[in-house]
């Protein structure tokens, strides 16, 4: 399965042409609520422009050779949901997949999914369904088909912090780590892929150990990576050596830290408690909020500025303290501070080209090298016409290439 997000139904179509014949369906993520999907306007950002959906998907149902599915979020409404569902089903999509949150939910703000809603979507198509939502271990997965009557189950995040969940176990987290890591030697991928992946793999154990969270988070070499894992790998094996009898996990977990297992997501509330604030405050509101308020506490920053934050101290996040620039008069970018134009480069170097004139402050010359070339073809003619006297005709013979410059 190949999975595609877009906006636009031939550009889908012919990105999906390119990969038809290497999978064996093309899926339109019609789910993803991040910031990133809001910008780029895909994901769950087209949930409202069904028009525009309807004619992805026939076009692509229309040129493709393999089959088109669509996993998609939920309204607040069923109903609405549910002609959602139809909509896509009627324009040609083959196979469903329903994650049981709106665009909303997501972060500390995630909250439960609603197999009510996935149920309803089931009943009311005839394609395929798939669920996806409160997905932890494989109990739930068998609850979740017996509930909404599915035809298959994803999971995400679940499915991260234990790659064994759909095989019923909860292996030594060590074990899955150096299973992908010997993946990653063999088919190499960035760095950042792979240091998150560890992340949400060692996520309880880095609770305990926050020095090798910190260095995990530094590393610049896969090398790096795998010292860091295998230091993490012999800590957990020198608690298991000094362990009690009768000793239980600690901060509620259903198994020691070493052992995949579930992350529950705090809730907005849970976050306030740990953060000293109350329930009707800052805990309740959304990542983008609190951002726009950062003052440098690092409990307040995303996770990419913490990193920021690690690598050099001193930095301050206070958006009062930020430079302000003036702005481009054509584009709003920063401008230059020397430009005659009062413009950013781009816009400057345009203008000053189709004005023919110069902006120092650029280093933008096209007057003055316009008017060296004149100067240089008026040379050329007076050394090629040795008659022409050096008082009133060389004068003349220069008019005459300034105007023929000119009109060209």
């Amino acid at each position: 399965l190949s999975q595609f997000c877009a906006n636009d139904p031939e550009v889908f179509v012919q990105a999906a042409l390119l990969a038809q014949d290497y999978c064996d369906a093309i899926d339109l993520n019609l789910g993803c609520p991040q910031m990133i999907a809001k910008r780029g306007h895909y994901g769950a950002f087209l949930q409202e422009e069904w028009d525009l959906l309807q004619r992805m998907i026939l076009l692509a149902n229309e040129k493709l050779s393999v089959p088109i599915t669509c996993k998609i979020r939920v309204f607040p409404e069923i109903d609405k949901t549910v002609k959602y569902a139809q909509m896509l089903e009627k324009a040609g999509c083959q196979l469903l997949t329903v994650h049981g949150r709106t665009k909303e939910q997501k972060g500390p703000l995630a909250g439960v999914a609603s197999w009510e809603h996935i149920q309803a979507v089931r009943k009311a198509v005839s394609i395929p369904v798939f669920a996806n939502g409160n997905i932890q271990c494989l109990s739930d997965v068998e609850e979740c088909i017996r509930k909404t009557g599915v035809h298959g189950v994803m999971s995400a995040e679940g499915n991260l912090h234990n790659p064994a969940l759909f095989e019923g176990r909860n292996p030594l987290v060590w074990e899955m780590a150096e299973e992908y890591l010997e993946i990653v030697q063999k088919y190499p991928c960035p760095l950042s892929y792979v240091r998150a992946h560890l992340f949400k793999l060692w996520h309880h154990t880095l609770q305990v150990y926050q020095q090798l969270r910190e260095e995990l988070a530094k590393v610049k070499t896969l090398e790096g990576i795998v010292d860091v894992n295998r230091e993490l790998k012999l800590r957990c094996q020198e608690e298991i050596a000094n362990q009690k009898e009768g000793e239980k996990p600690k901060e509620g977990l259903p198994f020691f830290h070493w052992i995949c297992q579930p992350y529950i997501r705090p809730g907005p509330k849970e976050r306030c408690k740990e953060n000293g604030a109350s329930g009707t405050e800052k805990g309740v509101r959304g990542k983008r909020a609190l951002e726009e308020e950062e003052d440098g506490n690092s409990e307040l920053l995303s996770k990419n500025k913490q990193k920021k934050k690690l690598r050099n101290p001193n930095k301050s996040f206070d958006p009062s303290l930020k430079p302000k620039y003036p702005k481009c008069d054509q584009c709003g970018n920063p401008k230059g501070n020397k430009c005659v134009f009062n413009m950013c480069r781009g816009c400057c170097k345009k203008r000053a080209f189709k004005e023919t004139a110069d902006c120092p402050g650029h280093g933008l010359l096209f007057k003055t090298k316009y008017e060296k070339s004149l100067s240089w073809q008026s040379s050329q003619r007076v050394s090629q016409n040795p008659e022409i006297s050096r008082r009133g005709d060389v004068d003349v013979g220069e008019t005459a290439v300034l105007k023929e410059a000119g009109d060209s």
